[in-house]
């Protein structure tokens, strides 16, 4: 959440920052601005609530001339939105100003301790207290009062700050909120995400916590929190920047929902090969190793939760090791037992999710082994980790994530025939069934996409309604959690996901004529169950839709319309079986006028708890 960019070099500052900025609309705002170092070293601040579009229309009539800059998104966390409450921040004096992205935790024991020296305040953030503080401590010397600064912070943040003091320089530092540093010709930037600053250079170094940014006139230097020199590998962007925007999409939903054949493709690429064995990368983890693990826990949040239930399917079916799944948020507080013989997989679509880095973080306490799946490479997660499974998604501006989910799943079955191949539970004929099913999916995937016109149709006739009801068991009850999401994420109609079998526990009670129900019935075992459960809610007046594997044609007696997905082995289903669920919350959310990519209150990348 939140996105910061800052800019020093020979260019117009303000027209680089806003541009970067909107590239990070994705991450969710509610408020945007500047700080600009003008041509008389004076910091001028512009910021204000709502779209970034409002600040462009502020600096258009009243432009900023300078070289030197920081701008930022904010996503309210202390303080409503608002004009004031919006970043950058200033001390007093305006002689120093702060882009954070990240919590204060101790930010009220700082701001009285800061008050009774005699500073003020005019904001309800945490942010404030880093500009007063890096005042307090200033003494000729930024960097150092900067230094001095993080020190007294409890907390996550990245950091940008300028200084009239010292107009020709700019810091950053990061601490669990991902910050990153490009370096252009003669031009420098910092950025909360690499999309930021794609246009401009592709060249980029991924900060560590507590490295310090310095940009002046000598270049970039990148110390650690003793002042010594940091020597950093370049990382190069290798993907194009046009792959950061719609393609000729009405929306970066739709073109990442079309682009998941080649994601599902790309992140089986050199890991799944007929008559090969399994390929984990660089992950070392030997066949001993996986031997003598007694326990798996899958830890994630949302979506990448989904994909963990999944992945308990998978691994369970077919590795026979049992898996405990669950949402980081509640499984960091319930002192869970880990040990050296557990093995912790952490999902992170961002790799920065707050929530999923503390899991991580105390399972490497408790000495347990951590692999961590996610879509972006030197993300925290991917370098914290024992072992990382890179995602091949490709970058994912929607908010709601489509293909992000689609390669988490290939990423849960790659790990799960890969224990089953070092475990020998499965003959080597049926992992090679399995393998060339799936890479049969992204075929498959592409042929759903070219036939959702019932699912268009279904959306347009339901957008109305108040509530909707997603029905599965087994496999089909983890999709179904994930289409629920996903219409309630960008359509804001109330879903709920329930397990087919529990409806006579209490949720056939909301069931009354005309609801919206959506029934998944891709499992051949408990194809008959879930028919008998379509019919429970049919004769009490639910309008359903259902989704089976083709062949199934008796399941349109007992439905209003059905969707048919390709024909592939059950454990494999959740690929396809979610596309037409990520189509229907699209159209339903077209139909209802609302902002696809951008949900309100929702953000890309939670980086705070």
């Amino acid at each position: 959440m939140c996105g910061i960019v800052g800019y020093f070099g020979k260019e117009q500052a303000t027209s680089i920052l806003v541009e970067g900025l909107s590239k990070l609309e994705y991450r969710g705002y509610d408020s945007a601005g500047v700080a600009v170092l003008n041509d008389d070293g004076k910091i001028v601040v512009d910021k204000c609530k709502g779209r970034l579009a409002n600040l462009e229309n502020k600096l258009d009539e009243n432009p900023i001339h300078g070289f030197i800059g920081i701008g930022h998104t904010r996503w309210a966390t202390h303080g409503e939105p608002s004009d004031l409450n919006s970043h950058p921040h200033s001390n007093a004096k305006g002689t120093i100003s702060v882009v954070h992205n990240g919590i204060i935790e101790n930010y009220i024991k700082l701001r009285e301790w800061l008050m009774e020296k005699g500073y003020t305040f005019k904001s309800e953030t945490d942010t404030e207290v880093i500009p007063n503080l890096i005042d307090f401590y200033y003494n000729g010397d930024l960097l150092e009062a900067v230094m001095k600064t993080v020190e007294k912070l409890e907390g996550s943040y990245a950091l940008g700050v300028v200084s009239s003091e010292e107009p020709d320089k700019l810091i950053a530092v990061r601490k669990d909120s991902p910050l990153i540093v490009g370096v252009g010709k003669g031009e420098y930037f910092i950025a909360s995400d690499i999309p930021a600053i794609l246009n401009h250079t592709r060249e980029v170094y991924l900060l560590e916590d507590k490295e310090f940014v310095v940009m002046d006139k000598n270049g970039v230097t990148i110390l650690n929190s003793n002042k010594e020199k940091v020597e950093k590998e370049i990382y190069h962007v290798t993907w194009n920047a046009d792959a950061a925007e719609k393609g000729g999409y009405a929306h970066f939903m739709l073109k990442e929902i079309h682009e998941q054949p080649k994601a599902i493709k790309d992140t089986m690429t050199s890991r799944i090969m007929k008559n090969h064995s399994i390929k984990l990368d660089d992950i070392t983890i030997t066949k001993d190793q996986i031997n003598n693990i007694d326990k798996i826990y899958i830890v994630a949040c949302g979506t990448a939760y989904h994909a963990g239930v999944v992945g308990k399917y998978a691994i369970e079916r077919l590795a026979r090791i049992p898996v405990e799944v669950d949402v980081a948020s509640e499984f960091r507080y319930r002192d869970p037992i880990m040990n050296e013989r557990t093995l912790m997989i952490v999902v992170s679509q961002s790799g920065e999710t707050a929530d999923t880095l503390a899991v991580l973080r105390e399972a490497k306490k408790q000495n347990a082994r951590v692999i961590a799946v996610t879509n972006v490479v030197g993300s925290t997660v991917s370098r914290e980790a024992d072992d990382v499974l890179y995602t091949w998604a490709g970058p994912e501006i929607a908010v709601a994530s489509t293909k992000a989910y689609v390669t988490q799943l290939i990423a849960m079955y790659i790990i799960a025939l890969f224990f089953a191949e070092n475990k020998n539970t499965l003959s080597k004929e049926e992992l090679e069934a399995i393998k060339d099913e799936m890479l049969l999916l992204p075929e498959k995937a592409k042929e759903l996409l070219e036939n959702n016109d019932k699912v268009k149709t279904f959306a347009e006739d339901n957008y109305t309604n108040r509530d909707m009801f997603f029905l599965g068991r087994g496999l089909d009850y983890a999709v179904a959690m994930e289409g629920s999401l996903k219409l309630k994420e960008i359509s804001y109609i109330h879903s709920e996901a329930y397990p087919a079998g529990e409806l006579k526990h209490g949720p056939i009670a909301l069931i009354e004529k005309g609801t919206a129900v959506i029934a998944l019935a891709t499992q051949e075992n408990l194809f008959e169950k879930m028919v008998s459960n379509i019919k429970e809610v049919k004769t009490r007046g639910a309008k359903v839709m259902a989704f089976a594997m083709e062949g199934h044609k008796e399941i349109e007696k007992t439905v209003d319309s059905a969707i048919y997905i390709p024909r592939t082995i059950e454990l494999l289903a959740p690929v396809l079986s979610v596309i037409p669920l990520q189509l229907l919350s699209y159209y339903t959310s077209i139909a209802k006028g609302c902002d696809v990519d951008k949900p309100r209150n929702l953000a890309k990348s939670v980086t705070v708890e």
